[in-house]
């Protein structure tokens, strides 16, 4: 069974897509998917990917790309939503994993850890970061994208790992209590440390999107597509910072992603990052945040003086979880939204019916 799409529909969801990330557009992003809504007989030879698995390099990447075949084969897309695959399986900020940093799913879940030379008496000095294109996680990746641009021909859009905001590397590679320290005791050797994981990143992204370049198309972990390199820029570490830390060590990076990337949305994930909210929104060529209130904080009716503020900076923006979350945020907000939802079946009518409404508002 074939996947349900073709190459005129992905053309036309990537100007879709574009006309909204460049403000030409006033309507929203509905990515909707329909999980379930066809059969594929095929029996799958391995698993997809998932945290649990990512570092299982016997199973054969042509297996793990048949097996996203049959489970993508079995969806319908409807409104903006298209076939991707995303590649935070491999954990949030592997970029570390890529520098030298340990990588550990023992758990099902990935952590990551300084690398092995790295102790608590190792200066900060004795740190070096820098990507490492021969990084077993780097090739193995890129296999997965050789054996699944031959199988789709771009017809599926295959995601950039999750890298991780670069503060965030950082942490990973010197642990987040010792960096908190060092923001005080050694605030030169950090900010040695943050430029180099940032031209880390840039290292790793561009390499990794040479790869994919016959794709014409980039995505993340958060779905949205663009033919232009784009990324989700996040810095969840500043949850922990004051807003003049976060000026220096943080937002100097992050305005330097708004001009590198043609297209970028931030992820503001968490109330301890709202203090920073000013700041992000002073960027000029951001183009949108996405704002994570967090397990157990009220739903996204309670945030409408977050969103009003994020529409008035003149930033479009991404509303998580269920569609009665974006329908309280679309009836009072005017700005462009973007939304993503898997549903089944027999709710495929209730799909089509929030479709319309994105269309009319």
């Amino acid at each position: 069974m074939p996947i349900h799409f073709d190459m005129s529909r992905i053309e036309n969801t990537k100007a879709l897509y574009e006309a909204w990330w460049n403000g030409e557009s006033d309507r929203d992003i509905v990515q909707m998917t329909i999980g379930g809504a066809y059969s594929d007989e095929r029996s799958p030879k391995a698993p997809t990917l998932s945290q649990e698995n990512c570092a299982d390099f016997s199973i054969p990447p042509e297996d793990i790309i048949e097996a996203y075949d049959i489970a993508l084969s079995k969806n319908e897309y409807l409104g903006a939503a298209y076939p991707y695959i995303s590649f935070d399986c491999f954990g949030p900020g592997v970029l570390a994993a890529f520098c030298g940093g340990v990588l550990d799913n023992s758990s099902g879940r990935v952590w990551f850890f300084p690398p092995e030379h790295m102790t608590e008496s190792t200066p900060l000095s004795e740190l070096s970061i820098r990507y490492d294109p021969e990084n077993r996680y780097v090739r193995r990746i890129k296999d997965l994208y050789a054996a699944g641009m031959k199988r789709w021909n771009g017809l599926v859009i295959m995601g950039m790992p999750d890298l991780g905001g670069v503060m965030d590397v950082v942490a990973s590679m010197v642990t987040s209590e010792r960096l908190l320290y060092s923001l005080i005791d050694e605030p030169d050797e950090v900010e040695r440390l943050v430029l180099e994981a940032e031209n880390a990143w840039y290292d790793a992204y561009f390499d990794l999107a040479e790869v994919l370049k016959p794709q014409n198309g980039f995505t993340d972990w958060n779905g949205l597509l663009s033919v232009a390199p784009a990324y989700v820029i996040q810095c969840d570490f500043c949850y922990m910072l004051g807003s003049d830390m976060f000026r220096r060590f943080v937002l100097p990076t992050l305005r330097r992603d708004t001009e590198r990337l043609t297209h970028t949305i931030y992820h503001l994930d968490g109330v301890g990052e709202l203090t920073h909210l000013d700041d992000v929104l002073s960027l000029e060529r951001l183009a949108a945040v996405q704002w994570v209130y967090g397990t157990g904080k009220p739903k996204a009716a309670h945030w409408l003086d977050v969103y009003r503020k994020i529409s008035a900076a003149g930033k479009r923006a991404m509303v998580i979880d269920g569609p009665e979350e974006y329908y309280a945020v679309a009836k009072e907000i005017k700005t462009p939204l973007y939304v993503r939802y898997w549903l089944p079946p027999e709710r495929e009518d209730e799909a089509k019916r929030l479709i319309s409404y994105s269309e009319s508002r």
